[in-house]
């Protein structure tokens, strides 16, 4: 993550002094394919009729600064958080429960369409992936496991008042987060004897807020 900051700024002082910053805010929904996980949990503790499906929805956080180096070239710094979890009965009154946070900085590139009153970017980037991920079957067990990811993404904004923009953005990621482990002990999955990972592609929708500095 350090070396993406220190690239970012590099790139960044080599713009036009009149160069905009856009500040992002949003929150979204990712809806996400990842067979390990859903093989894992299916495996384990979901009954026939709570499975895991293929696609499963979570929920995501993101903030991004981008820098506009030219009219139609931006650079940015985003950082995303995408939370799951899934809960299953067992026993007398218990309950199995699996969650993770996924945290999903990157470094992306934009092509800017500019025009009056709104504006549009299309983009690519990468970055870390880092995952901590928690359950509980009477007790619970802490794991991490980390990787890289890669995203495209397209960002609408519409201006609502000067310097304020409304946002709609599509996301489609694919994430390497790798096998998680808690340093002596790795998540298996019974039925296969694979490692468990979260690895998985996914296409999330955010609305959110733009500022421009």
């Amino acid at each position: 993550m350090k070396r993406l900051m220190i690239l970012f700024f590099v790139l960044a002082s080599l713009g036009k002094v009149s160069a905009q910053w856009d500040l992002n805010f949003a929150m979204g929904l990712d809806f996400k394919s990842s067979p390990s996980f859903r093989d894992y949990v299916n495996s384990s503790y979901a009954s026939p009729g709570n499975q895991v499906t293929t696609f499963k929805s979570s929920v995501g956080f993101e903030t991004e600064v981008d820098y506009k180096i030219h009219d139609n070239f931006a650079i940015g710094i985003e950082y995303n958080l995408q939370i799951d979890s899934y809960t299953a009965p067992i026993g007398n009154g218990g309950a199995y429960e699996i969650s993770y946070n996924q945290h999903r900085p990157s470094l992306i590139a934009y092509y800017v369409l500019p025009g009056n009153g709104y504006q549009f970017k299309f983009g690519g980037g990468l970055g870390y992936r880092y995952v901590a991920l928690s359950e509980r079957v009477f007790t619970s067990t802490n794991y991490t496991a980390s990787g890289v990811g890669f995203l495209l993404r397209a960002i609408g904004n519409t201006l609502l008042s000067k310097d304020f923009y409304a946002l709609i953005g599509i996301d489609l990621r694919y994430d390497l987060a790798g096998e998680l482990s808690n340093g002596s002990k790795s998540l298996i999955n019974n039925a296969s004897g694979e490692k468990l990972n979260l690895n998985s592609i996914s296409v999330g929708i955010y609305l959110g807020i733009t500022l421009t500095l």
